[in-house]
């Protein structure tokens, strides 16, 4: 392979096809699916670190995004001050405007590694031989499209493993929903001040910049991951559901973690106290 990413490429076909080999006699035709399996999610493990540092950075946008917005009203035409007020913002949380997808961005390599390794024909100047072993009688190496038709045994396993991508590109576009802020309702006490200023101020879903379009990329751009799987020969697709799949359980974990605590007996007071119900 003569490609940017051919060396490692190489190296990791070999580590998947010495799995596979060890593998066969447990396992036998679905030893090289295991393989596949067993290599994403070690190096989804090495790499998760970085996942959720970037998953922290998002937290951190959504949680600072009210006040961003306040900074943009305030400084609109001071551009130089709007710049220091926002790098002083930054410092005082910890984090950056970056902290979000950075650490993303260095695992692209990574996976990138792995997703030719899945789908590329050849490896080391010879047959990439994991293409050659099969699930349920479907050969690694082929596609969706190229079958027999969608309701053959070959379309039906294609279908079902699409339908698992696809499940788990739906639970990370619905987490990645959930982190988006949301507009806060008005009270009484402050319905005649947001009615009065709607005409210059918009409609509530526009308090955060860019919230409606990073709602709409939320909802979209999962769901290009099985545009690509569809395309893509089924080791590659088997790749792809495996590290989706992952991606999901660490938002389900990293949402575990954060979940503010919420005492029974106790609800919000106004300017925020909390007031006993009892």
């Amino acid at each position: 392979m003569s490609t940017l990413f051919g060396v490692p490429v190489d190296a990791v076909y070999h580590l998947v096809f010495a799995l596979t080999n060890v593998l066969t006699p447990v396992l036998g035709g679905l030893a090289a699916v295991a393989g596949i399996i067993l290599v994403t999610m070690a190096v989804r493990l090495l790499v998760s670190p970085l996942t959720f540092r970037a998953l922290r950075g998002q937290a951190a946008q959504a949680r600072l995004a009210p006040e961003i917005q306040r900074l943009r009203q305030r400084h609109a035409k001071q551009p130089d001050r709007l710049q220091r007020e926002l790098t002083a913002l930054y410092q005082r949380e910890g984090t950056s405007m970056f902290a979000g997808f950075a650490p993303l961005l260095v695992q692209w390599p990574v996976f990138s590694v792995l997703y030719l390794l899945f789908r590329s024909p050849t490896v080391a100047g010879a047959p990439n031989r994991l293409l050659s072993r099969d699930l349920l009688g479907v050969p690694l190496g082929s596609h969706w499209l190229s079958g027999a038709g969608i309701l053959s045994a070959h379309g039906v396993v294609f279908l079902a493993v699409l339908a698992v991508l696809a499940a788990a590109c739906w639970f990370v576009a619905r987490v990645a929903r959930r982190a988006l802020p949301q507009p806060a309702a008005a009270g009484p006490a402050s319905a005649g001040r947001a009615s009065a200023g709607r005409a210059s101020a918009g409609p509530a879903s526009a308090a955060v910049p860019g919230a409606q379009a990073l709602t709409a990329f939320g909802k979209i751009a999962p769901y290009i991951t099985v545009v690509i799987a569809a395309f893509a020969p089924l080791a590659g697709v088997i790749y792809l559901v495996t590290s989706t799949s992952w991606s999901a359980a660490e938002r389900l974990v990293f949402a575990a973690r954060t979940k503010p605590a919420s005492p029974q007996g106790l609800t919000a007071g106004p300017k925020g106290r909390r007031l006993t119900t009892g």
